[in-house]
């Protein structure tokens, strides 16, 4: 047996199961530091009208401002998961948390277009292992039946970021700057970060210390290799794209330009939105046990989130209505837990921090292509006479969303399911 081979068992065996008060502080911590990754996310929506009219940026500036961060954050997962495996995620954050600081600073201290999207990059980069990292972490010390519900709060509850990038920081901007708000996301991140240093101990070993750089990477190629891993790969890729570029992107022109809303109006709309998915992540994150696997909650909110993108695109909303739709869209596609899961059950345990942050390039490489893409779209269609796009231009991007995710729920259909409540299945068939 190699060197490698033993410490990834002792690492294993190491590390016993945190509960009670233990538990909850371990997950409050590592939920503290997601937050900020969701929050950087999903903050260039609410502030969008205010960056184009203070930098005169268009919609390709726009759609390449917003998704530098998930381009840097997709870019960073091979490494990051390598790194993972061989250092452990502790260490990973730590590093990642200080490049947090420096992008978000510097992003508070640009004046230019190109300085925001090098500051977003660094932003993407620092935030790249806020959730894997907690994953690997969770993998390593609770037991597989519980890993879709413990990401599922780690989702849910992290995702108080997503809420403070809207009405909340709408109210910032409009009361002291959207530059004094980035330096204190900055004072956050940095205390986010101290957190992990003083408050997270177990989960925190390599569990790959002893390979070789080539054994870490034929591990990745080991893992792509993975029975099932395109499928699920291409549900990331889209499943979370719809959610990033509509809630994290288009949404607030869209309400601008369609429905008349203002800076508050709608920072209120995508809180709205941002609170159903909250909410709709943890009854997600459960819902393997009450269907018996992960497919089934996979393919029916992808398919819900479908329809919510054809209700835009085919019926006539009005304000309310398209409020509406947004908290609609927000719970649908909230079904991410399972996929996260669904993932990570695909991957033995020395190939978990590589195999979960391979899945998730999908998740942000999606965000990426589809802001990219849909930025280039709207100004192919051009502004308006009042200064907005054309309604047709939104209803094209929902179009585009919609055939990209509902193209892998047909490939995603046919994947393996091994969760393990149908292993235990089988095997009371087989005997």
């Amino acid at each position: 047996m190699s060197g490698a081979t033993v410490d990834r068992k002792e690492a294993t065996r190491a590390d016993g199961e945190p509960r009670g008060v233990a538990a909850l502080a371990l997950v409050a911590i590592l939920t503290a530091i997601y937050s900020v990754s969701q929050f950087l996310r999903n903050s260039i929506g609410v502030i969008a009208p205010d960056l184009a009219r203070e930098l005169g940026l268009g919609g390709t500036d726009l759609g390449l401002l917003s998704s530098a961060f998930f381009f840097a954050f997709a870019a960073a997962q091979i490494p990051v998961g390598i790194a993972i495996d061989r250092y452990g995620p502790k260490r990973v954050m730590l590093v990642c948390a200080a490049i947090t600081v420096t992008g978000a600073l510097l992003f508070a201290a640009a004046t230019s277009a190109g300085v925001l999207v090098v500051s977003r990059m660094l932003l993407g980069l620092g935030c790249s292992s806020f959730f894997m990292g907690p994953l690997a972490i969770y993998a390593r010390v609770f037991p597989p039946e519980r890993f879709g519900i413990i990401t599922g709060v780690q989702l849910g509850a992290g995702s108080i970021g997503t809420l403070l990038a809207t009405a909340p920081l709408a109210a910032s901007a409009a009361l002291v700057g959207w530059r004094a708000s980035f330096a204190a996301v900055a004072l956050f991140a940095a205390a986010a970060g101290l957190l992990v240093a003083a408050g997270v101990r177990a989960g925190t070993r390599p569990v790959a210390g002893g390979e070789s750089w080539s054994e870490a990477l034929a591990g990745v190629r080991e893992a792509i290799a993975m029975p099932s891993f395109w499928p699920v790969f291409l549900v990331h890729a889209t499943g979370y794209a719809v959610f990033g570029t509509v809630v994290g992107l288009w949404a607030g022109p869209w309400l601008t330009d369609r429905f008349g809303f203002g800076l508050e109006g709608r920072g209120t709309a995508l809180l709205a939105a941002s609170l159903a998915q909250v909410a709709a992540l943890f009854l997600w994150g459960a819902s393997d046990r009450w269907l018996g696997g992960y497919k089934r909650p996979v393919l029916l909110g992808g398919t819900a989130t479908c329809l919510c993108l054809a209700v835009a695109v085919l019926m006539p909303l009005g304000a309310t209505g398209a409020r509406l739709w947004l908290v609609g869209l927000g719970a649908s596609v909230a079904f991410t837990p399972m996929v996260m899961a669904h993932g990570k059950s695909l991957f033995p345990p020395h190939l978990t921090g590589r195999g979960i942050t391979l899945t998730n390039i999908g998740t942000m490489g999606g965000v990426f292509v589809m802001q990219t893409l849909t930025g280039m779209l709207m100004d192919r269609f051009g502004r308006t006479a009042a200064g907005g796009y054309p309604a047709e231009a939104y209803r094209l991007v929902f179009v585009l969303l919609a055939i990209a995710l509902g193209a892998a729920l047909v490939s995603y259909a046919f994947a393996r399911d091994p969760h393990p409540c149908r292993q235990r299945g089988m095997g009371l068939r087989k005997r």
